[in-house]
């Protein structure tokens, strides 16, 4: 099929970007790697009076690391980029484990972070993790700037609280604590497919190596990612343990909200966030005991 009809700009500046935005609001579509946006244009799912491409603003493509030992990403950064780049590796394991499920090498050739962020695809598999990792999202419109904590970003199906005439422009991952090992893990028909069901876990641990805070965040379980926090509650203070592994995977059953599809039924999918999260939380504690081995 084809798109209908719309005018098409490329705007060479961020400034220039937002001044658009602003005049024409929802009526103005961004854009960056297209691997959603124009598929859906033209099955005619979504439909655009303006298409602003912002594939000029180049400075917009970034990995770098404060001196907080936060990691500070360009929305435009390209998924491919995010794959290989060693501070991403070494500082975000969660976000470089996760990267090689996203789709095909081809699409991440061209697929962005922004771009993917603001489709709030709840199969997606970014949106997942910058929720597990407490993310901060820059959004800028020629009004204001404002940051947006990952939690309250994502608001339901394909939406976010970006405002209609704000850009998502930079992501902010808060350096992990000592004693943190983190792990994503979803299940697909085929290598490259929307996955039935995933999960991505944070677990740190104190001292004694009980559990000091944990977070879980599954993908392809309700509107949005969606965090079992009552769940991940009561690992708090506990060992992980297989016991206390098998009680936090079957408290998230009332913490996820599936609707099933032509591949799954919405029991499967239960079944599948189950299983899945015992083997996250399982290899999240192997790589904290393989970091502490490291360094005694």
């Amino acid at each position: 099929m084809k798109p209908a009809v719309f005018d098409y700009l490329l705007p060479a500046s961020l400034d220039e970007t937002l001044t658009l935005k602003a005049q024409h609001g929802d009526d103005a579509k961004l854009l960056a790697g297209g691997q959603s946006l124009i598929a859906a244009m033209n099955f005619r799912l979504a439909q655009t009076a303006l298409l602003l491409d912002i594939n000029a603003l180049t400075a917009l493509a970034y990995v770098r690391r404060a001196e907080d030992g936060s990691l500070h990403l360009g929305a435009l950064t390209r998924q491919r980029q995010l794959e290989r780049d060693p501070l991403i590796a070494q500082y975000a394991p969660l976000l470089h484990e996760a990267m090689p499920h996203i789709a095909h090498p081809q699409i991440r050739n061209r697929g962005t972070l922004g771009g993917s962020l603001a489709h709030a695809d709840p199969a997606a598999e970014l949106p997942v993790i910058t929720t597990a990792l407490n993310a901060r999202f820059k959004a800028q419109s020629t009004r204001r700037e404002r940051w947006i904590d990952a939690a309250d970003f994502f608001q339901g199906f394909f939406t976010t609280a970006l405002a209609p005439d704000e850009m998502l422009t930079e992501v902010v991952l808060p350096a992990l604590p000592p004693r943190t090992g983190t792990a994503f893990i979803e299940f697909a028909r085929r290598r490259g497919d929307y996955a039935l069901m995933g999960v991505a876990a944070v677990v740190t641990l104190d001292a004694q190596g009980l559990c000091e805070q944990a977070r879980l965040v599954y993908l392809n379980a309700g509107a949005a990612p969606m965090s079992a926090a009552r769940a991940a509650e009561q690992l708090r203070g506990q060992a992980l343990s297989a016991e206390t592994i098998n009680a936090v995977s079957h408290a998230i059953d009332q913490e996820i909200d599936p609707a099933g599809n032509v591949h799954a039924t919405i029991a499967y999918q239960r079944h599948l966030a189950q299983v899945l999260t015992k083997r996250a939380l399982a290899k999240a504690k192997a790589v904290i005991s393989e970091q502490l081995s490291v360094t005694s």
